[in-house]
């Protein structure tokens, strides 16, 4: 008995040194350490403008009007809905997948006023993993502009002049392509015109 009495007394308290520190410590450190070199990444990288909240530079939203550069399709909830974020999990082999990318080529086109020849970047017309993802490429970006160009009174040079200043370049220079940030580029056409 007084062998059962140490063992569950050496267990309490090493379970309680280890919630000290797993649950009350380490989580402290891990708080006060993005607070202090990664601020606004830890409080969601909003954006705020006119002292409201518009956005965020890391999720993306929807954007329909013809005068608005649009983001990547998603198939988070109902649309851009971050609560519900995630892929569609359709395989490359899926006819639903292949159908939905027909459908949004030719609409992207459509809206574009492009050729029915043309061809359009994989990111016009596929979801990210998360169903958020805030980029497009700058071919997007591109061709697009002529559209956002004429729905401003802008000239296309205007547009793609706005486009190279928000185009961010490969992450570390070595992964991933160059893109542009849909809502941060909508944002600066809105106060320049």
């Amino acid at each position: 008995m007084k062998n059962l009495l140490t063992e569950l007394r050496i267990s309490l308290i090493a379970t309680l040194c280890l919630a000290f520190l797993l649950c009350g410590l380490y989580p402290a450190l891990v708080w006060v350490t993005a607070q202090g070199i990664f601020h606004d990444e830890a409080n969601g990288s909003l954006i705020i403008r006119s002292g409201k909240i518009v956005g965020s530079s890391l999720l993306a939203q929807g954007f329909n009007a013809a005068k608005y550069f649009h983001p990547r399709p998603s198939a988070a909830g109902s649309g851009y809905d971050a609560a519900s974020s995630g892929g569609s999990n359709l395989g490359p082999l899926s006819k639903k997948l292949m159908d939905g990318i027909e459908q949004r080529a030719s609409e992207y086109r459509a809206r574009n006023g492009l050729s029915p020849d043309t061809k359009v970047p994989v990111d016009a017309v596929t979801t990210s993993g998360s169903g958020l993802d805030p980029h497009i490429s700058v071919e997007n970006a591109l061709l697009q502009a002529p559209r956002v160009a004429r729905a401003r009174g802008l000239s296309e040079k205007t547009v793609q002049k706005n486009i190279a200043a928000h185009t961010e370049g490969r992450t570390l220079r070595i992964f991933g392509e160059p893109r542009v940030n849909v809502l941060l580029l909508n944002l600066d056409m809105d106060e320049g015109t």
